[in-house]
């Protein structure tokens, strides 16, 4: 029984090796001309603004939280759409239950500020604009 599983663990072992052989071979062989701009942060060919530790907006963490539940909310619902007739009408009513306490969600995230990019939605106070500097 053991012995099928030779190939798969022979190819892992290949993969391996040849990975590392590879991260060797480029090491030695290939050339080495270190620069300030070559050790530089890239950050999609600009040159960087601000800091690293820069804080994100607390709108950020709350868009894609939106996102995650409107997601599984989509996921939920799809199957439930497809085998609709078979489950009967007790589901229809649950779905609505679920999909109504998700547009409460909404709402309360809306009345938040969540989506006004231009405010903060703690404090409620407008910005001027965007917080990073062009140079």
């Amino acid at each position: 029984m053991l012995e099928q599983y030779i190939p798969v663990l022979l190819l892992i072992a290949l993969a391996i090796l040849m990975a590392l052989a590879f991260i060797v071979l480029s090491w030695l062989l290939g050339p080495s001309r270190p620069a300030s701009n070559k050790l530089g942060a890239y950050e999609s060919g600009m040159d960087p603004i601000g800091q690293a530790r820069d804080r994100y907006s607390v709108s950020f963490y709350i868009i894609a939280m939106e996102f995650i539940v409107f997601d599984l909310e989509v996921i939920f619902i799809y199957p439930w759409a497809v085998r609709y007739k078979e489950f009967g009408e007790g589901t229809l009513w649950a779905m609505m239950l679920f999909i109504f306490i998700l547009f409460l969600g909404l709402v309360y995230t809306l009345k938040k500020g969540s989506f006004d990019w231009a405010g903060d939605p703690v404090s409620g106070k407008k910005s001027e604009g965007p917080s990073y500097k062009t140079s």
